[in-house]
């Protein structure tokens, strides 16, 4: 009698599970002659169709932005967020390997003693610049390079003017065997690009065998004025197309180095009869005008070179006022950042020279610069009074940190680039 009833139980469980998957069967046919209707009827199904499935997508929309927001933070930017507001300050100056011996015991330094160590702890410099009287030899040199950068907490820029032909801190010394240029006017009246680039080629790679990272060229000035006395043949030639050629074939050569390069001297020295390292340089030419000519050669080279130099010429039929280019948030944010979309570093000229130190307090010049857009304080006159002058801006509210900040990440980023960082 049980076994009977547990049979028939069994045998009712089977028959309703066959008419289960009878029923499943029969939905799944249903269902796949509706989809096969649906891909053969008219378009307002398909239509229909097609935006059910957009709207579940929403989700995995925003899963997949959500995702891809995520991304790994640069070392530029993990570095900067380590340092302190002294550190970033420092990072914005670029000085003389001299300026370093702060009780000046070297002369011109050409080791990397104690004193100088010191300095790079107190003022964490972003860079330093060579002159004649760092150089020996290339054991000396290079040596000297190596121990500034072990000295330093954060990766230095080491660079030094090292244009060819009469400016060079390299080439005109006998002790070392590099190639020599002539003129820059001399290459570019050839008018083979191909000269220009070996010139960038070969002081790239000398450069970089002495520790160095960047040179401060090419010079992309026209020589346009008879009278200069400042640019003259450091300058490719006279026409701005010619000019511009070389200009980018140098830099071009520079990089194939591993060479960081500069742009100099925005927007145009070549028709200056002053000589700003002196006193006030006027360039009396409208934007138009400057578009037309003096900024061809920069023009052509701005989305390549790593920084541009500004000049400390006033342009007052751009800016209004005798404001050096250097100073003028005219010519460095509103023409050279926002219209010719520079997004690169840009270093101002010395801030020691005569056209910026001549009616302005040491310590107001570099908030100045940086009030107007610049990024890399170049060789002021005095590195302590130049860099409390930023520090107490920024105490005082003048300056913001997110300012500094700004430049600061410039900077590293381009260290970051070429592999310092």
């Amino acid at each position: 009698m049980k076994i009977n009833t547990k049979r028939r139980l069994l045998v009712t469980v089977c028959c309703a599970a066959a008419l289960l998957i009878s029923c499943g069967e029969s939905s799944q046919g249903e269902q796949q002659q509706t989809t096969s209707a649906s891909a053969t009827s008219a378009s307002p199904t398909t239509t229909l169709t097609t935006t059910t499935t957009a709207a579940t997508s929403p989700t995995t929309a925003a899963t997949t932005q959500t995702t891809a927001e995520v991304k790994p933070k640069s070392k530029a930017q993990q570095l900067l967020e380590k340092m302190t507001l002294e550190e970033k300050i420092g990072q914005l100056f670029v000085v003389r390997a001299t300026a370093l011996d702060l009780n000046k015991t070297q002369g011109g330094v050409t080791v990397c003693d104690d004193g100088i160590k010191a300095a790079l702890r107190q003022y964490h410099v972003g860079g330093v610049v060579y002159f004649t009287d760092n150089i020996k030899d290339p054991q000396q040199l290079t040596k000297l390079s190596s121990d500034l950068q072990a000295a330093s907490e954060y990766p230095l820029f080491i660079t030094a003017d090292e244009e060819g032909g009469n400016v060079t801190r390299i080439a005109q010394d006998p002790d070392f065997n590099v190639k020599q240029f002539a003129s820059m006017l001399t290459v570019g009246s050839t008018g083979d690009t191909a000269q220009a680039h070996d010139v960038g080629q070969t002081i790239g790679k000398y450069m970089k065998d002495y520790g160095m990272n960047l040179d401060l060229a090419p010079v992309a000035d026209i020589f346009s004025n008879p009278y200069n006395t400042v640019i003259g043949d450091r300058a490719f030639g006279r026409d701005a197309n010619s000019v511009s050629l070389m200009v980018n074939a140098c830099v071009k050569g520079f990089h194939e180095q591993g060479m960081m390069t500069c742009l100099k001297h925005f927007p145009g020295h070549g028709d200056t009869a002053a000589d700003s390292h002196y006193g006030a340089a006027v360039v009396d030419r409208t934007w138009s005008e400057l578009l037309e000519r003096e900024l061809v050669p920069f023009i052509a080279s701005l989305g390549e070179t790593d920084m541009v130099m500004a000049a400390h010429v006033s342009l007052p039929k751009v800016t209004g006022d005798n404001t050096p280019a250097s100073l003028s948030k005219t010519i460095l944010t509103d023409k050279l950042r926002n219209e010719l979309g520079f997004n690169g570093v840009i270093i101002t000229d010395s801030l020691g020279m005569g056209a910026v130190t001549k009616g302005t307090q040491p310590g107001e010049i570099p908030v100045k610069v940086l009030e107007a857009g610049g990024d890399i304080l170049l060789m002021p006159a005095s590195l302590p009074t130049a860099y409390n002058g930023v520090l107490d801006a920024v105490k005082s509210g003048r300056l913001s940190e997110s300012r500094i900040e700004q430049s600061v990440i410039r900077i590293l980023t381009l260290k970051e680039k070429y592999g310092l960082i």
